[in-house]
């Protein structure tokens, strides 16, 4: 049971923090859009989701308060630091997960998980030597680590894709280092290997460094203009080892991940879900998951994953707005592991033994959002379907998604009303030379 000093920590934690950003607000815009100044935003999705043949081929219908986040920029000592800070209070309004085809992580399956209070908090610090063009920057904290994509939470869609776990690498403690020129950055990485055991769970520091990653990006139309910044399209590279992420004791299987990634955005770094412009994004992505015992191969997880969004104006004056419509295609392996008495969970820590086989997910999301003319308070009504079409990818296998799901194909559908004041995060876990703030 959720403690109760939990709770107050969290509820006052985000008055002050919504009363902060209330208050940068009612004093301009320029106190909530400056990248020099404090910016800060909140934002909640309810939605209601219903699936069809869900585990033990149930039809499920329940309604969330998704992703409530307080996220914030804070320059300190003068600018010559720069803190990054999201909360989430997912372990409050989220505590069973929330439905979504073929996601699994953290010990749930078939459900996203909620979340870590204290999604991110990360110092950094830059330097461009002798005023040239190379850039430097060092972070550290609790974060992203520098591997693979965007984290889904401010891409186009309410539903997570199974490859979250597999494309990113999230809610750690981390130290980073990274170097940009026109045209290419560099990140590389020491982080803990371990995964959150809960919503109000810290890592281990005792094993923090065990792992690392090392991130390249290419910005071909930064050497093509010859401008830093003018790129919008991004190609990245991506390798990570991960120590026993599913047991914190550090007895479980050892992770070999790689990503490979094409990104573009008509509007730079603006996020799809809060941009108010006329513009695209698409997102193109590879990611592998070796698990090992030494040198010993015991299982690997592929994924191939496309998205895309458009967004335009749309009528005028009080009954105007942006319409985006989002499409997303992905096909995932994900480990079918040994499951509780709730079909939802699986039983941690994970070993070699609990994988009773590996399920391919084959799903197609479509998405459309209106978002009213801008105004101090975002409010953002969507819908969106998803058909996932689950198989066992090695036979013989322990597990037979047809069987467990009842059917062939599954049918998962969302509406909902995302509600915002403040300009959130361009993009999540992006810190130093890689973040949004130039």
């Amino acid at each position: 049971m959720l403690h109760l000093r939990h709770a107050f920590a969290v509820a006052a934690a985000t008055l002050v923090l919504v009363r902060a950003t209330l208050g940068a607000q009612g004093h301009g815009d320029h106190a909530a859009r400056t990248h020099d100044g404090l910016r800060l935003s909140a934002d909640v999705t309810a939605l209601a989701v219903r699936a069809a043949h869900a585990p033990e081929g149930r039809t499920l219908a329940e309604g969330y308060l998704a992703q409530p986040v307080v996220m914030g920029h804070a320059p300190l000592l003068g600018g010559r630091l720069r803190l990054t800070g999201t909360l989430n209070l997912e372990g409050l309004t989220l505590r069973r997960g929330q439905l979504t085809p073929g996601i699994y992580g953290e010990g749930f399956v078939d459900r996203r998980h909620p979340h870590t209070f204290v999604h991110e908090a990360m110092l950094s610090a830059g330097a461009r030597p002798r005023g040239g063009p190379l850039r430097l920057s060092a972070a550290a904290g609790k974060g992203f680590v520098p591997f693979g994509t965007d984290d889904p939470m401010l891409r186009p869609f309410a539903f997570f894709p199974v490859n979250h776990h597999l494309a990113q690498l999230l809610e750690r403690y981390v130290a980073i280092g990274g170097a940009r020129v026109p045209g290419l950055m560099v990140e590389g990485a020491r982080f803990g290997g371990d995964e959150p055991q809960g919503p109000w769970a810290w890592p281990r520091a005792s094993r923090f460094g065990e792992g690392w990653s090392a991130r390249a990006t290419a910005f071909p139309l930064e050497l093509a203009r010859g401008a830093a910044g003018a790129g919008a399209l991004e190609l990245s590279a991506s390798r990570a080892e991960v120590p026993s992420p599913e047991d914190p004791t550090g007895a479980g299987l050892d992770q070999r991940k790689s990503s490979l990634a094409a990104r573009w955005a008509s509007g730079g770094d603006a996020a799809p879900v809060t941009e108010s412009r006329r513009g695209g994004y698409a997102l193109l992505e590879w990611a592998r998951t070796d698990e090992r015992r030494g040198a010993r191969r015991a299982f690997r997880y592929q994924s191939v994953l496309a998205e895309a969004a458009l967004w335009r104006p749309v009528g005028a004056g009080p009954l105007g707005g942006t319409l985006s419509v989002a499409a997303r295609a992905e096909r995932t392996g994900r480990p079918e592991e040994e499951r509780m008495l709730d079909p939802f969970r699986t039983v941690r820590p994970h070993f070699e033994q609990n994988v009773l086989g590996i399920t391919e997910w084959r799903i197609l999301t479509v998405a459309a959002a209106l978002r009213p003319p801008a105004g101090r308070l975002r409010v953002a009504p969507f819908v969106e379907a998803a058909r996932a079409r689950p198989r066992a990818l090695v036979r013989p296998s322990v597990f037979e998604p047809s069987l467990f799901y009842r059917a062939p194909v599954q049918w998962t559908v969302a509406a909902g009303v995302r509600f915002g004041v403040g300009r959130p995060h361009a993009r999540m876990g992006r810190y130093g030379v890689a973040s949004d703030h130039r």
